[in-house]
């Protein structure tokens, strides 16, 4: 049974590969165009187009595949299922009807709808979180479920490390879905009503630490941004320190917003509720460092800006 593959980003990338070694290879893979990227602009197609030029399999770049001509690749490659993974397009009528669409979604729907499942279940201090394969509806990540698996979140793992596995445990669960598919065995549930909650896209506003923030909840954001899209801190003077790993701890407490060296080589940051300690944070128009080497060069910053409208905990 022919099926194509719609995605665009690094997870759609890696649960392609996994699909095109198995018996279910796509007959066609669709991407957004190729678009300007990077501080030289210079246009780059997206990680799902070159995993398909990577791995040989037909490739279809649309602006939208619910245009005539990308409804005419997806017939002449004979597709009778489509998969969708992190693609970023909005799927209308008459596609949705006449093609199955299985998405694979790094989440335990309901919980986590949206653009950023994986950021935002770290963001939360979530301790589980996991893959649904579920049929594409109209809603926002809202039709029934076929399969759900779920994965413990370690301590400390970071979007970079939860990534992975996540997509890893996707592929395989994409490739029993149309094996069950092609079977005619492959059910599917409804959502609970009871649950929901969004993943809003990541915003340039959720990238900054604020000490008046809690630690913990710092901490969290460091973990869920580390390392492709990055949090920072506020300097008193307008720049922004880059913070690529960081932990909450109790212990005396600093003013939020008050920095200083700590015992172990560490930054240390006044919060709202405990301290941020700092590790690993890369300076502006440096390369990411230990914070023990940063304070030996410069000393702990001057006082990181507080955002006086946030209440502390």
């Amino acid at each position: 049974m022919a099926n194509a593959y719609l995605g665009t980003s690094g997870f759609a990338a890696e649960v392609l590969r996994i699909l095109a070694g198995s018996e279910h290879r796509p007959a066609l893979v669709v991407t957004p165009p190729d678009r300007p990227r990077g501080r030289g602009r210079k246009l780059a197609a997206p990680p799902a187009a070159e995993a398909a030029l990577e791995l040989g399999i037909p490739l279809h770049q649309t602006s939208s595949v619910n245009q005539p001509d990308s409804l005419a690749a997806l017939a002449d490659a004979g597709v009778e299922v489509g998969c969708v993974c992190a693609f970023g397009q909005l799927i209308k009528e008459p596609l949705l009807t006449d093609l199955p669409m299985l998405n694979i979604h790094p989440s335990l729907l309901p919980r986590w709808r949206g653009a950023a499942p994986i950021e935002r279940a770290l963001m939360a201090g979530d301790e589980r979180t996991g893959v649904c394969v579920m049929r594409l509806t109209e809603g926002l990540d809202s039709g029934p479920v076929a399969l759900t698996a779920e994965l413990a979140i370690e301590p400390t793992e970071t979007f970079g490390e939860l990534a992975p596995r996540l997509s890893t445990l996707g592929g395989r669960m994409l490739v029993e879905a149309l094996s069950a598919h092609a079977a005619g065995t492959l059910g599917f549930e409804e959502q609970p009503e009871e649950g929901v909650t969004y993943a809003e896209k990541i915003e340039p506003a959720d990238r900054r630490l604020d000490p008046a923030c809690g630690a913990r909840e710092l901490a969290w954001t460091v973990r869920a941004l580390t390392p492709h899209i990055g949090a920072h801190l506020e300097l008193a003077g307008g720049e922004r320190l880059g913070v690529r790993e960081a932990r909450a701890q109790d212990g005396p407490a600093l003013e939020p917003g008050v920095a200083e060296a700590g015992p172990e080589g560490e930054l240390l940051i006044g919060c709202g509720e405990g301290t941020l300690a700092i590790t690993r944070l890369q300076p502006p128009g440096r390369r990411e460092m230990a914070a023990a080497d940063y304070l030996r060069g410069k000393g702990p910053p001057a006082d990181v800006a507080v955002d006086p409208a946030v209440e502390r905990p």
